[in-house]
């Protein structure tokens, strides 16, 4: 072959590859547009929680707040500290000792009632009485002016004529000394029977009023001896478990002085009110003498 040739055909051959080259270039590139691939990252990243073992120490937060179920300071905090859940969650003795306290609450109630009815009729009946007796010239006049009528001072001005006409045969002979202290002896029954009729039940206010306190430090000590015991059984000194056994302790002593300072209170206004209403049977019973005392006083100026 010519040298010519051959160096032609290395030209053209040159020249070919010098084509081809750009169009592989061209396949190869990435586009202006497009993002290049990121690089992966040689940064080791930390285990998942699934990943992670049971006996790491890292925890979640959800892990970190959760109680154990059989966690004893839990068990023992009480789930409601109003008055009723207090009541509930407290011991058998204490409810009883509040139960009972309780039931006085209600029985001086009750008295309050019953004895505010009595007296304001008892009041109301002796105001009319003395003013029947105020107006009647003699003791008949009185006794006809209050017959039927079932109060004290009507009981003296029957008794006191029935009396004096028992003694009326014995007047002229033994005079009427004896027969004024007769009389004088039945108004003075009469007077503290009607007394002691409106004193009744108020004795249950007074036993009410200086025994409720004490029953009811005696619920405070057993409900404090209580929470001593559970301390004891939880193994801890924590106020969440002290605190709600003190304050049910502490309420049975409450419910104590709920009951007795009405009481006393109560009671102290009754035995003033009967005070006062056995003075208007004491002027009951002087205006019953002051008439027995005329009748007399007229039956000797009329000789006999």
């Amino acid at each position: 072959m010519q040298p010519g040739f051959k160096t032609s055909h290395i030209a053209a051959l040159c020249l070919m590859a010098c084509l081809a080259a750009p169009v592989v270039v061209a396949q190869t590139a990435v586009p202006p547009g497009q993002p290049t691939a990121p690089l992966a990252d040689s940064t080791p990243q930390p285990p998942t929680a699934e990943e992670a073992l049971p006996g790491s120490a890292v925890a979640s937060p959800t892990a970190a707040n959760t109680v154990p179920v059989g966690n004893p300071i839990a068990a023992a905090l009480p789930q409601d500290l109003t008055l009723w859940g207090m009541f509930a969650s407290a011991a058998k003795v204490v409810q009883g000792v509040m139960l009972g306290l309780a039931f006085a609450v209600l029985v001086s109630l009750t008295v309050l009632i019953h004895k505010t009815v009595e007296l304001t009729l008892s009041r109301r009946r002796l105001t009319t009485a003395l003013a029947e007796l105020h107006a009647a010239p003699d003791l008949p006049a009185a006794a006809k002016a209050l017959a039927g009528r079932r109060d004290p001072a009507a009981f003296m001005a029957l008794a006191a004529q029935a009396e004096l006409h028992r003694s009326t045969p014995a007047l002229d002979a033994a005079g009427d000394g004896g027969t004024k202290e007769r009389i004088r002896s039945l108004l003075d029954r009469t007077e503290v029977q009607a007394a002691r009729r409106l004193m009744r039940g108020t004795g249950l206010l007074a036993t009410i009023g200086a025994t409720a306190p004490f029953v009811g430090l005696f619920g405070t000590v057993w409900g404090i001896m209580n929470s001593f015991i559970g301390i004891s059984k939880a193994q801890t000194t924590n106020l969440a478990i002290v605190a709600p056994g003190i304050a049910e302790a502490l309420l049975a002593t409450a419910i104590g002085l709920v009951a007795a300072i009405p009481a006393v209170v109560i009671y102290n206004l009754f035995a003033r009110a009967i005070a006062t209403y056995r003075q208007g049977l004491g002027d009951a019973a002087a205006a019953v003498e002051r008439l027995v005392s005329r009748d007399l006083d007229f039956r000797r100026a009329n000789g006999g």
